[in-house]
This record gives structure tokens, sequence and C-alpha cells, in this order.
């Protein structure tokens, strides 16, 4: 007997193959975002899933160099299974693979408890709190990459694709010679991820491209597509597309901004008062104040790289200080200025590296906690965000906040404490890898007068 409800499986593969469809690429993140999968045979679809697929358990703590990270019931434990099922209603062909489509799956342990490391987990039961309280997340995804193209002069042997200066807002070849955005945006638009709009950022070969809001784990499973998209485009051109937030010293970083608010059960939004002097109910307000007040800790999860911390500063257009602002894109938390049923808040602390799913359940948890304990905020910010005597500093390391995750034990229950273990675990690692190793910094420091 199976745990899992495979009345759909069948109905599935027999509309698949009507599509012309003979692959299912099956996946789901792991804890830095990349998508692990398999890819199966639609003509044997409904049997291959119907009792999970299995995937090793450590899979979730695969770093970029192909260490295995461990932790609780992982590597120690001898690498059991873990047993992934397809979310059918993320079905969807992938325009430029013929024959082709995606689907994302939900990750259990063999006894069908859900595996509580699975960043689509740590969403999903966020959501479920909010949805108890009568209350649906919306979530909007703006988020910056760069493209890059080979360059044997190249130290790295890559370039920024579209070399020029002052092409922010450019359209067209101008900045963007192989129209390579337009061509992501249409191919994007193709795949149902209800992208809507794309330009170029301020830097040489960097664009934006925005998405649609909606219900929180509908917009993190389009964001989550959309990263793996970009990069699968790219690579078809034979470039490379990255969403490192600082990856040049000499530009500017990547960030992944949330536009979020609040509805009820019927749809109405519920972030607006008229009344207020700044246009915000108390809702929309003990949101902010659950944001800064467990800013420290939020940022290990959307700010999770050793680079992540190169990003921020002074005039950066990233920021630096636990503030917000009405309209104000120096604070951390920006008000947008449209009221009534537009009234919003901007969570610009994240950035681009961000694992769609945490980055957004770390947004949600802090405002949950602000809403339940009605956290006020301050005054916001007036004028640009960067004196340090006004506000509290963000975390300046990966270590500071990987801290302060740990030590915000309500952040962590509702995240799910087997979740910050595994977390912290493995970006400990990073770190520890990251202090031992020589860079080229160093080199070029030390060698010729030391």
């Amino acid at each position: 007997m199976t745990h899992f409800d495979t009345s759909g499986l069948q109905p599935a593969q027999e509309r698949l193959t009507e599509q012309g469809i003979d692959v299912v690429r099956l996946g789901y993140a792991d804890l830095i975002g990349v998508d692990r999968g398999r890819d199966v045979l639609v003509n044997r679809f409904a049997r291959t899933v119907g009792s999970g697929v299995a995937f090793c358990r450590s899979v979730f703590g695969t770093t970029p160099r192909g260490g295995v990270v461990d932790f609780e019931g992982g590597l120690s434990a001898g690498l059991p299974d873990v047993q992934a099922f397809p979310d059918l209603d993320t079905l969807l062909p992938v325009p430029w693979e013929p024959g082709v489509a995606h689907c994302i799956a939900d990750v259990f342990n063999p006894d069908g408890t859900p595996s509580r490391e699975s960043p689509r987990f740590v969403l999903r039961q966020i959501c479920e709190q909010f949805q108890e309280l009568g209350l649906t997340p919306v979530v909007g995804p703006e988020l910056e990459f760069y493209v890059l193209e080979e360059s044997p002069e190249s130290p790295s042997g890559w370039k920024r694709y579209g070399e020029g200066t002052g092409n922010v807002y450019t359209s067209g070849f101008t900045g963007d010679p192989q129209n390579v955005l337009l061509d992501a945006l249409r191919h994007l638009g193709n795949y149902g991820l209800e992208v809507i709009s794309a330009n170029h950022e301020f830097s040489s070969g960097q664009f934006e491209i925005n998405l649609w809001h909606g219900e929180a784990l509908d917009a993190a499973d389009r964001a989550h597509r959309f990263k793996d998209a970009i990069k699968e485009l790219a690579r078809r051109r034979g470039q490379l597309a990255t969403f490192m937030p600082k990856p040049f010293n000499d530009e500017g970083g990547s960030g992944y901004h949330l536009h979020f608010s609040i509805a009820d059960a019927d749809g109405t939004p519920l972030f607006h008062d008229p009344a207020d002097p700044y246009g915000l109910s108390e809702m929309a307000r003990h949101a902010i104040g659950g944001l800064l007040a467990h800013a420290r800790a939020v940022a290990a999860l959307n700010n999770p790289t050793i680079n992540s911390y190169k990003r921020f500063g002074p005039d950066t257009l990233a920021p630096w200080l636990i503030d917000w602002g009405l309209d104000n894109r120096s604070a951390m938390v920006r008000i947008p200025p449209e009221r009534g049923s537009g009234t919003r808040l901007e969570l610009r602390l994240g950035d681009a590296s961000a694992n769609s799913y945490l980055a957004i359940a770390g947004m949600l948890a802090a405002v949950l906690l602000g809403i339940r304990n009605k956290i006020e905020p301050p005054e916001p910010l007036i004028g640009y965000g960067y004196d340090e005597t006004r506000s509290e500093k963000l975390p300046q390391s990966l270590s500071d906040a990987l801290d302060a995750l740990e030590q915000d034990k309500e952040l962590a229950d509702l995240l799910g404490q087997p979740f910050v273990n595994a977390f912290v675990a493995y970006k400990r690692d990073e770190v520890e890898r990251f202090r031992t190793w020589i860079t080229d910094w160093e080199f070029h420091e030390y060698t010729y007068h030391i």
C-alpha cells in the first residue's frame, strides 16, 4: 500500500501522452535552491512515481563543490532515502525542450511524514499557520541576475555580457546586443511563470525580471523555476547566468526583493487604512515591526552566502541598516506609494542567491511574529538610509547572521528546529571552507612586499 494519493497519476500520464510529452522532470529544491531531480519516462509515469521516487536524503546538503554536509538523519545515519512525490498542480511543459514537462515534488520520509529539511515544506507549514488565522500571504518576487560570456582573457574564464555604461532601463540592442532578455521573457511567458516585465539594470550584463504576485507558495514555486529557467536558457546560448550576490568588485550586486501583503479569506487586502497618517493598517505596521525585530535572523535565509555580505554597505542601493521608509529605496523595508488594494511592503533585504522558499518563509515567519506579538515599528526613515547612528546594522557576515538565526528561538520554532539545524550545519561548513581557502586578494596583497 502506498501512503500517497495516486488517483491523479494515470490521468496525468494520459494527458501528457496526448500533448506529445514523453519525459517528466521531477524536481525539488535543496537547501541552496538547486533543483534536484530525475527524468521519468511518461509511458511508465504512474507506475514509477506511485510510491514516490527515491533520493538520498543527504542530497539536501550537497555543496556547490560536490561535498556532502552532514545533518541529523543524513550522512552519519548511513545516507538514508527520502521519497519525492509529484504535486500534479505544478506540472508544466518546458517550452524550450520539446517533449519535456517539469513537475515540482514534495519530499517525504519513508514513513510518509514530510521531510522537515525540505524548503518547500518549511514554507508550506508557515503558510498553513496564516491560513489558521484566516489570512493569505501574497508575494511578488523581483530578481536580478548577471549574464556572462566566455572570455579566455579573464582569470575566471567569463566576462560581463554587453559591456557598456549607463544602460539602466535601456531597451533593445543598446545594452543587450543579442536580445537575450527579450528571448528569456518570451520563453518564461510561455512557461506559465506569470512573468510580467523585464529591464536592464545598472550594471553591464545585469537584468531584472519581475513576477506577478500570488499566494506565497505559488510565488515561491514560480520564482524557484524562474531561476533554474534563466540558467538553462543561458546555457543554450553558451552563456552563464548567475544569481551570485556580488560577482564583481567594480559593479553592483544582484538583489531579491519581495513585495508582500496579506488578504483575508475572501481575498480582501488588509494593509490599507485611510485613517492612518501613512495609510497603513495595524496589521501592516505589525508586519513591519516583526521584520525589523527579526531582521538579523531573517538575513541568514535572505542573504545566505559568504558573498552576500559584500553587497551591503553605504551607497549600494542594498540595505545596510534595520529600518523602514515610505517609498525609500535606501531602507530595508520600503513602503511603495500605492494605497488601497495596492498597499504593500517591499522587503529589500534579500539577494539573488537566496532559496526562494526560504527567503519567503523567513519573511513570513517574521511577519507572523510581528502580528502575534503586536510589534509596533519606530518612526520611518527620512532621507538617505546609511547613517548608522540612526538604526542598528544588519549582520556584516554570514557567521553573524547564522548566530542570530540560532539565537532567535521564536523564528526557529516557526521554521522548524530540524530545518534550522540542517541549514546552520550546511552554512557553517561553507564558512569554515572559506576561512581556510587562500584567495586571489591575499596573494596579490602579500606576495610582493612580504
